[in-house]
């Protein structure tokens, strides 16, 4: 199952970035360049929000997991600008070839990021999908969290 995620989120990820370039040149006529980015890329990331919350994760879009998408973005901004630093400066690595490895070697944690928000916990381990109730990707957070709860 995680392994057709991670599949299903670089997927989306390559999508995502198709969708960002196309809407950038048809935005860029009309707007200066920054607008075009802008609106290109908050166009491409609600686009990626309803890809990964169908193919990646069958789970329901909410506002709440809407709202904190960018956080994925965000993770995704920090690796890759310290991948390229480090790539470039440290190992001395191109640095036209620097961003496409740091942008790669940033998938696993965005990954990992985007199925918190998505899927309301962190991806378990092999063992623990094997008959696991939590495994539900239907199950809202505040059932999972009434379902893991203990009573006293």
């Amino acid at each position: 199952m995680i392994r057709r995620q991670l599949v299903m989120f670089a997927l989306v990820g390559v999508v995502n970035t198709g969708t960002y370039y196309a809407c950038y040149l048809l935005l860029l006529p009309w707007l200066p360049y920054v607008g075009a980015h802008v609106l290109a890329f908050a166009l491409s990331m609600t686009g990626s929000f309803f890809l990964n919350c169908r193919f990646t994760y069958n789970t329901r879009p909410t506002w709440r997991k809407f709202l904190l998408f960018p956080l994925t973005n965000a993770a995704n901004f920090v690796i890759t600008t310290a991948g390229v630093y480090l790539l470039v400066d440290v190992l001395r690595l191109n640095s036209t070839y620097a961003p496409l490895i740091a942008a790669a070697a940033a998938i696993p944690i965005t990954f990992v990021v985007s199925r918190m928000i998505m899927l309301g916990g962190p991806a378990p381990d092999s063992r623990s999908l094997r008959g696991s109730a939590s495994t539900n990707t239907n199950e809202s957070l505040g059932e999972s969290v009434a379902r893991t709860t203990p009573t006293a």
